[in-house]
């Protein structure tokens, strides 16, 4: 994957289904605005044509197989970088995204490493975020989440082997990604993004503290 090479930091949100991964993507973006920080805060699947197309193959109101639904996932990406996050970037934004790259290699390949390298692969054209973070949440915890929340696409993902063979790789990739943090998401709320705020004005201060307003 490309490095971000434009003015704007680039942040994506990971993590299991009821991990609390976009409460924290929308507390840190609130956090940049009041310090003087323009942003955009969006995620993945988008709410463009695509992002529909894929939300309803999670609902179960149609079906493709895991490489068809890969590659829908790969355009609405495309799309997405390209109408959205690029030109947010390139105007000296804090991009915060709810999902990207990692997501989908985890939620693609968590019952077939032979897809893991493939997705990799469609996904090597995109920019890597400068920073990624990772909320770890024990996956019986998320399942008592979404089970308290009706979550949506409780009847795909409630189930715990499922989330820990998910979370298995999203380990994996912990490792190898650059500037990837894993967050301890049991904590309280405010210990949570107290941490992820830290690292982000960490990054803000070693190259990006033109991005404030003046």
């Amino acid at each position: 994957m490309a490095k971000n090479e434009y003015r704007g930091l680039f942040i994506a949100f990971e993590g299991l289904d009821g991990s609390g991964a976009s409460i924290q993507a929308a507390l840190l973006q609130s956090h940049l605005e009041k310090q003087g920080y323009r942003t955009l805060l969006t995620r993945e699947p988008t709410t463009n044509l695509l992002g529909g197309i894929i939300r309803a193959n999670l609902n179960g109101e149609w079906r493709i197989d895991q490489r068809g639904l890969q590659l829908i996932f790969a355009a609405d990406r495309a799309q997405h970088l390209e109408r959205e996050i690029v030109p947010a970037l390139q105007a000296g934004k804090v991009v915060v995204v709810d999902r990207y790259i990692m997501s989908s290699i985890a939620y693609g390949s968590h019952n077939n490493s032979e897809l893991t390298s493939w997705l990799e692969a469609i996904n090597q054209p995109f920019i890597t975020p400068d920073l990624t973070f990772v909320i770890n949440v024990r996956p019986s915890i998320c399942v008592l989440r979404m089970e308290q929340s009706r979550y949506e696409n409780l009847g795909m993902f409630k189930r715990e082997q499922l989330l820990a063979d998910v979370w298995k790789v999203y380990e994996d990739l912990a490792k190898r990604y650059y500037q990837v943090h894993l967050i301890d998401g049991e904590r309280e709320e405010m210990e949570i993004i107290g941490e992820i705020t830290d690292l982000t004005e960490e990054a803000l201060g070693s190259g990006k503290s033109s991005l404030k307003r003046a």
